[in-house]
């Protein structure tokens, strides 16, 4: 199975900024999760909402950052995030984050999540997920970037999931 791609666009808010002038490191966690809702929305064609909804979680067991260089208020950066199954139950998300207009790189890092029941159980990833997973694989970029340009669900994208 091929590996899911998104990249998403988010500007440095005021907020996300300690006295130095530069993101707090906290912040990049926050960045990532809002790559990995995207990466899921846009590219499997379901919210992490619709997934708890029929009772599969992800919690967060690993993450690993490393932090490459600075982003201050209003700098807009790039978050490229790639998702993979990591073992048999177990996701892996893989993030990059870069300056916008110069491409320097910002934060590079991973986080690994678990499939889980709604008591935090493991369990299996359910069939659904995984034939989603497919067939989101197996499509070329081009069809699911029109589909997310046309503001609907990317092309194969199960209609039951959401």
């Amino acid at each position: 199975m091929s590996k899911l791609r998104d990249v998403l666009q988010l500007r440095v808010r005021y907020s996300e900024t300690d006295q130095m002038g530069t993101f707090y490191n906290s912040r990049a966690l926050e960045w990532f999760e809002c790559g990995r809702t995207e990466l899921m929305r846009r590219r499997l064609g379901m919210s992490y909402a619709a997934l708890e909804g029929k009772g599969v979680f992800l919690p967060l067991v690993e993450a690993h950052l490393n932090f490459q260089g600075g982003a201050r208020y209003d700098d807009l950066l790039d978050i490229a995030s790639v998702i993979e199954m990591s073992g048999r139950a177990r996701l892996r998300f893989e993030v990059q984050i870069t300056q916008n207009t110069t491409g320097k790189p910002v934060v590079r890092g991973y986080t690994v999540h678990a499939f889980a029941d709604p008591d935090g159980k493991p369990i299996r990833p359910p069939g659904w997920f995984i034939e989603a997973m497919q067939k989101r694989s197996a499509l070329p970029e081009a069809a699911n970037e029109e589909a997310i340009a046309e503001g609907g669900r990317a092309a194969g994208a199960p209609e039951d999931v959401l």
